[in-house]
């Protein structure tokens, strides 16, 4: 997928099962394997594929949980079985405990089911669309950030001088592919928000159609001084593992480079009047932007 997304599932299960991440092998999806699955649209990846993959392993573990029950002393609660650290045991005796390997291989013998499906979908998801009423998401991602740059107010050129971000992740499902998706989506917004501009012709054709003439985000346009961190403590409620989205919403966060543009803009005025600003911020709407301002003083 290119997100981490095989990534992330492989440490869910991972932390699900209780075993190292070097026993499990993620295989890419198809509709051969689950044909009523949903797209991984609205950065929902990590969230659906994640849950449905607990649900898979609450099986296993269920049935799981009784042949180690009785392999250890026959007398556990099947509540009180713990998988860790590649074994199991009864928490209440943690010295007792059975390599997880032999435990699979008692439930082969012993004929237990050792595959399993698992489904999730996003819970109490509702909207009434003519009384306006519902709740159309699950939860909210919030992020905040804060950018420098520099503009040249007669050529329309700018240079991103520093950007910080601190972005709600919830508990993070693996902190350096969450920082990545914040850096990837935001540099993704400061393509939207300054250089991918769209035109069309007087009959209604599309001029854009490579990158020679449609300008996306370059290295060029990485902040010089790049800060990103996730914000801990928050724990996400009634998601796998506490986590939260992470793919798009930092796209957002690009409008702190459009706005202080912006403000740079609004220097020409000595900050006294609203800059005519239009989104994307390319070098001539810079330009003309200036130029109106100056043309105020005249």
């Amino acid at each position: 997928m290119g997100q981490g997304l095989y990534t992330k599932i492989l440490g869910i299960a991972s932390a699900e099962l209780g075993i190292s991440p070097e026993y499990i092998i993620v295989n890419a999806t198809n509709t051969s394997k689950v044909p009523n699955t949903s797209a991984t649209a609205a950065s929902s990846g990590s969230d659906m594929n994640g849950f449905a993959v607990k649900n898979a392993i609450d099986k296993l573990k269920g049935r799981l949980s009784v042949v180690a029950a009785s392999m250890l002393d026959g007398k556990s609660k099947l509540e009180n079985i713990i998988f860790e650290n590649n074994f199991v045991f009864d928490k209440d005796n943690p010295y007792n405990k059975i390599n997880f390997k032999e435990l699979i291989s008692s439930a082969y013998l012993n004929q237990v089911s050792l595959s399993a499906t698992g489904f999730y979908k996003t819970p109490d998801i509702w909207f009434d669309r003519e009384k306006g009423v519902g709740r159309p998401f699950h939860y909210f991602a919030f992020g905040m950030a804060v950018s420098e740059v520099l503009v040249d107010t007669l050529t329309g050129y700018h240079k991103i001088l520093r950007t910080d971000i601190l972005h709600d992740v919830g508990n993070s499902l693996n902190e350096e592919i969450d920082k990545g998706q914040v850096i990837g989506g935001f540099i993704q917004g400061v393509g939207w928000c300054t250089t991918e501009e769209i035109k069309w012709d007087e009959k209604g054709n599309l001029l854009n159609h490579s990158p020679d003439t449609y300008k996306i985000p370059t290295i060029q346009d990485i902040p010089t001084d790049f800060r990103v961190e996730l914000l801990e403590g928050y724990p996400n409620a009634n998601t796998i593992r506490s986590s939260k989205a992470v793919g798009e919403p930092p796209l957002m966060l690009a409008f702190s480079v459009w706005l202080a543009i912006k403000d740079a803009i609004s220097s020409v005025g000595n900050h006294k009047n609203e800059p005519e600003f239009s989104l994307p911020a390319t070098n001539e709407v810079i330009v003309l932007s200036a130029e109106k301002l100056r043309n105020l003083f005249k």
